[in-house]
């Protein structure tokens, strides 16, 4: 689209933009505080995800900051659903209405992701497997690689990929093991299921090492 036609659409957006805008702050505002200081039944999310929701390695608690807000928002359904698994979470999820569920996952997805990765001690050689499994997978075991879906430095896409660089490796291993196990089942097409109950011990150790040695980046909330 050129000239004027362009210029037209442009100021088009721009004016939607102006608009939505006191939209846009007032949701944030509400997941803001839902965040920071929790609501009725509602535990503070940032007692256990961090105050920038930058996750807890150490307990295995995942990063919020920077992820897509509407894999954020899905992923709080299905906790609420029970089609993932997550006795903690699930009491949180179920008694938050759908609007609070958008509200803090746009909160948590309008943060900057912590620049420093979780990373954690691991020796080269796990490293160097786990690289090789996240960009080029393993096709004698079936295992495709992770970048197909997860993004080429694992940023994520979309809403039905999530970003996992910079997730720490405890988190990213407990969730391989919930799709084996089948205690998490709200993925597409069981794509992911059917991936991780290739993974051996060793491989998910690795793999997950690697993702968690990268720095985080945000997601593309519009894709």
């Amino acid at each position: 689209m050129h000239g004027r036609d362009g210029f037209t659409c442009g100021l088009f957006g721009f004016s939607l933009l102006i608009l939505l805008m006191p939209t846009i702050g007032a949701a944030n505002e509400a997941g803001k505080k839902l965040a920071q200081q929790g609501g009725e039944g509602v535990q503070a999310c940032s007692s256990c995800h961090g105050a920038q929701g930058g996750g807890n390695a150490a307990a295995g608690w995942p990063r919020l900051a920077g992820l897509n807000a509407d894999y954020m928002a899905q992923q709080l359904t299905a906790m609420a659903n029970g089609t993932r698994s997550n006795p903690i979470m699930a009491p949180i999820a179920s008694a938050l209405s759908e609007q609070q569920r958008g509200d803090v996952a746009e909160y948590f997805a309008s943060l900057k992701p912590p620049t420093m990765a979780p990373g954690g001690e691991v020796d080269q050689k796990t490293l160097h497997r786990g690289e090789t499994l996240a960009q080029r997978g393993d096709w004698q075991q079936g295992i495709p690689a992770c970048t197909s879906c997860h993004g080429l430095q694992g940023q994520g896409v979309g809403v039905a990929f999530p970003s996992i660089a910079g997730q720490p490796a405890m988190y990213l291993q407990n969730q391989i093991k919930a799709w084996q196990s089948g205690s998490r089942h709200n993925d597409p097409n069981g794509l992911m299921a059917s991936v991780a109950k290739r993974l051996s011990d060793e491989d998910s150790q690795a793999v997950t090492a690697w993702f968690a040695s990268l720095p985080a980046k945000p997601s593309n909330n519009d894709q």
